[in-house]
């Protein structure tokens, strides 16, 4: 993925899986929950390479974290 800001969207993923093991979740009952598959969340929590969600993904992935989506964007 072409994007000026690849740290961002990494730093993302990474909060993505933060949230996500602190309740508790595997990749595959969390994608189940998202309703996105295993290997689309793999590429968002990937360390090391950027990759993007849609607006009605993100929503989703905080709702089912339980937490504002601003959570996932904070330092």
């Amino acid at each position: 993925m072409q994007t000026k800001y690849p740290q961002k969207y990494i730093k993302f993923g990474l909060k993505v899986q933060y949230f996500r093991k602190l309740k508790g979740m595997t990749q595959e009952a969390f994608a189940d929950k998202v309703g996105i598959s295993w290997s689309y969340l793999a590429k968002i929590e990937s360390p090391t390479r950027p990759f993007g969600v849609s607006m009605e993904t993100l929503f989703t992935i905080a709702e089912v974290l339980e937490i504002p989506v601003s959570k996932l964007f904070e330092d």
